[in-house]
C-alpha cells in the first residue's frame, strides 16, 4: 500500500462516482448481474469480446465504453475488480493497448473507513488494544485503498511504524466475486474461441490464488523478510521489515519507509544525488529475485517505491509475489537472455517449449512475427524488454499458442521496472544494465551447477541409471519377446493430423466402391435381362449411374476442401 511522502498532504481522496450516463452499477441489482453488465459493455471494446453469455441482459446494456470509463466501472465494483484491472494489465492479449494503458494509471482511492473500526479489528486480531501497543496512534489514514487502510503509529521503544489494516468484510466479498466470475469463465472455455485459446478458467483460479494470499497480512510479512534478505547484498535497496507482535492476518504492522515517491522527486535533489545507482540497483536485484530465487513481484509501481533521505530506495507492499519453479525459471531465463540479443529463432523456440500449442496454431506465422519483432527490438534502442515480453505473449495467443501466465508476469514487472529506472535515471542505459547482469546470472547458475552438492545428485542419479538399466532392458527384451510391445502416442486423437488421415481413408474408401461400381456394371452389361432402361440392362445402368454420382462427390469434395484450405492458410499469413 503506497505511503506519502512527508510533507504530502495525507488527506485520503473520496472514491469518484463514475462518470458515465448508463452505470454499472445500479441499486437493487444483483452481484451477478452487475458483472454481467460490466463484460457485455465491453463486449465491442475489444475486451472480454465474444462473451455473449445471457440475451437478454445483452439487448439492454449498450457497448459504448471507453478505456477512462471501463477503469471507473472496475472501481465501482469494488476491490475484487480493482486487483481484476491491475492483473489486466498485464495481458496484452486479452485487452488492447488503449485499455492496457489506463489500467496501468488506475488508482485506489477510496473513502477510508472510521479510524474506531481500524482499532476493533486491530484488537480483534492481535488480541491487544491499540493504547497498549503503541505511543501514539495517528487517526488520519497515510493511505486508503479498497483492501486496506494504512496509519501512522509509535512502538513503545520510539521506532516509527506503519499499521496496515484490512478492511471488513473485504475477504468475504472478494470470495464470492471471485465464484461469480468462475461461472463466467467456465461459460466462456465452452462457449468462445476466446476462451478455448486463453483458458480464461485457469487465468482466473491464478489469479485468485494471488488475491486470497494478498488478503493474508502474515504471508505479506514473510515476503518482506524474504527479500529483504535476497536483497541484502544491494545496499542501494531497503525493504522495511515486519513487527511480528503486532502481525496478523488482517494487520500489518511495519517500519515506516519515510521518503520520497520516485515520481516526485524535486529537481533539486536530482542535480544533488546521482539517482543511476538506485535504479541499477533496482533492475538488478529484481533479476536476482526472479531468476536466482524464483519470485516475481508483480506490482513494482512508483507508489510502492520511496527515496529515503539516506538515499536509498524502500521496497514494500509485497502482497502480489508469484512463485517461479526451477525449470520454468530456467527457461524463462534462456528466452530473455536471447532476446536481449537478439535471437529471434531462439527466442521462438524457448517460448514454444514452455508454452501449449492449441488446435490453430500456426508455426510458420508465430516464428516470422517473432523473429520480425526480435529483429525491430535489436534495431531500435526505444523498444524495452517489458515491451518484447508483452509482444511476444500477444503475438503467441493470436497465432494459437497458450503461454504460462508467469511469462506475462515478467514482462509486466520488468515493464513497471523500466518505467521507475527512467523516473530514476533518464539517462540510464536499462538495456546494457539487464545484458551485463543476465550475464552474470548465467555465471552464477553456471557456478551453482558445478558446485559439490549438484555434482554429488548428479552423480546419483546416474548410479541409479546404471544400477536399474539391466532390469528395464530385460523387460524391454521379454515385451519384444512375446510380441507384447507397445507403444502410446497421446494427443494424436485430437490433432488435425488424425483429421486429415480419417478424411483422406473415407476418399479411398470411396473410389474403390465407386471403382468397384464401374467394374460390376460394365461385367453386367453384358448379361442380358428382361428389365432395361434405354436400351441397356437395368441394373447393371442403375450400378453405373451411381458410380458416376459418386465421382463427382469425390471431386467436388477435393476441389473445394482443398480451396478451403488453402484460403484459410492464406489468412493465416496474412
Amino acid at each position: 500500500m503506497p505511503i506519502p511522502p512527508p510533507g504530502a498532504s495525507e488527506a485520503p481522496a473520496a472514491a469518484a462516482p463514475p462518470r458515465n450516463s448508463d452505470p454499472v452499477l445500479v441499486g437493487g441489482m444483483s452481484r451477478r448481474t452487475q458483472i454481467l453488465r460490466l463484460l457485455l459493455r465491453y463486449r465491442h471494446s475489444g475486451v472480454f469480446s465474444g462473451l455473449n453469455l445471457d440475451p437478454t441482459v445483452q439487448a439492454e446494456v449498450p457497448a459504448d465504453g471507453n478505456p477512462e470509463q471501463f477503469v471507473r466501472d472496475l472501481e465501482a465494483l469494488g476491490p475484487t475488480f480493482v486487483k481484476l484491472g491491475q492483473m489486466l494489465s498485464t495481458r496484452p492479449d486479452l485487452v488492447p493497448p488503449e485499455f492496457a494503458s489506463a489500467l496501468e494509471r488506475m488508482q485506489e482511492q477510496v473513502a477510508p473507513i472510521p479510524v474506531e473500526r481500524v482499532r476493533e479489528i486491530f484488537e480483534e486480531e492481535i488480541g491487544v488494544s491499540v493504547s497498549k501497543a503503541f505511543s501514539s496512534f495517528e487517526e488520519q489514514p497515510l493511505g486508503c485503498a479498497s483492501l486496506a487502510q494504512v496509519h501512522r503509529a509509535t512502538l513503545r521503544d520510539g521506532r516509527e511504524v506503519a499499521v496496515k489494516v484490512q478492511k471488513p468484510e473485504v475477504a468475504a466479498q472478494v470470495r464470492s466475486d471471485l465464484d461469480v466470475l468462475r461461472s463466467f469463465a467456465n461459460a466462456a472455455d465452452r462457449l468462445t474461441g476466446l476462451g478455448r485459446k486463453v483458458r480464461f478458467a485457469d487465468w482466473l483460479n491464478e489469479f485468485a490464488k494471488t488475491l486470497i494470499a494478498e488478503l493474508n497480512y502474515e504471508a505479506e510479512a514473510e515476503n518482506l523478510v524474504r527479500f529483504g534478505q535476497h536483497l541484502a547484498p544491494f545496499p542501494e535497496l531497503w525493504v522495511p521489515q515486519p513487527v511480528w507482535d503486532f502481525t496478523g492476518r488482517r494487520v500489518l504492522t511495519m517500519e515506516l519507509a519515510r521518503g520520497v515517491r520516485v515520481d516526485a522527486i524535486p529537481p533539486v535533489r536530482r542535480t544533488e544525488q546521482d539517482m543511476a545507482p538506485l535504479a541499477s540497483a533496482l533492475i538488478r536485484g529484481y533479476l536476482d529475485q526472479i531468476f536466482v530465487h524464483g519470485e516475481i513481484h508483480a506490482d513494482p509501481h512508483p507508489g510502492n517505491l520511496r527515496v529515503t533521505d539516506d538515499c536509498r530506495l524502500a521496497i514494500f507492499d509485497l502482497g502480489m509475489v508469484a512463485h517461479v519453479p526451477p525449470r520454468l525459471r530456467e527457461r524463462l531465463l534462456k528466452l530473455l537472455f536471447a532476446a536481449v540479443d537478439g535471437r529471434g529463432e531462439e527466442v521462438a523456440d524457448e517460448t514454444i517449449a514452455l508454452s501449449t500449442r492449441l488446435e490453430d496454431y500456426d508455426e510458420e506465422r508465430y516464428l516470422r512475427e517473432v523473429g520480425q519483432m526480435i529483429a525491430r527490438y535489436a534495431a531500435h534502442d526505444t523498444t524495452t524488454e517489458g515491451q518484447v515480453v508483452l509482444e511476444l505473449v500477444r503475438i503467441a495467443t493470436a497465432t494459437g499458442l497458450r503461454t504460462p501466465p508467469e511469462l506475462s508476469l515478467l514482462g509486466k514487472t520488468l515493464l513497471n521496472l523500466e518505467t521507475v529506472c527512467r523516473m530514476l535515471a533518464p539517462e540510464l542505459d536499462i538495456r546494457q544494465v539487464v545484458e551485463r547482469h543476465l550475464q552474470s546470472v548465467m555465471r552464477a547458475r553456471l557456478r551453482k551447477s558445478l558446485s559439490a552438492a549438484n555434482l554429488a545428485s548428479e552423480a546419483m542419479e546416474v548410479q541409479t541409471l546404471l544400477r536399474e538399466s539391466p532390469r528395464r532392458l530385460s523387460d524391454i527384451l521379454s515385451l519384444l519377446a512375446e510380441n507384447r510391445m507397445q507403444m502410446k502416442v497421446t494427443g494424436l486423437e485430437e490433432s488435425h493430423l488424425m483429421e486429415n488421415l480419417q478424411k483422406i481413408a473415407n476418399r479411398v474408401a470411396a473410389g474403390i466402391v465407386t471403382a468397384a461400381l464401374i467394374l460390376a456394371s460394365s461385367q453386367m452389361m453384358r448379361i442380358d435381362t428382361p428389365f432395361k432402361l434405354w436400351g441397356y440392362p437395368a441394373i447393371a445402368l442403375v450400378l453405373f449411374l451411381l458410380a458416376v454420382f459418386l465421382g463427382l462427390g469425390i471431386v467436388a469434395s477435393a476441389v473445394l476442401f482443398d480451396r478451403r484450405a488453402r484460403a484459410r492458410e492464406e489468412r493465416g499469413h496474412r
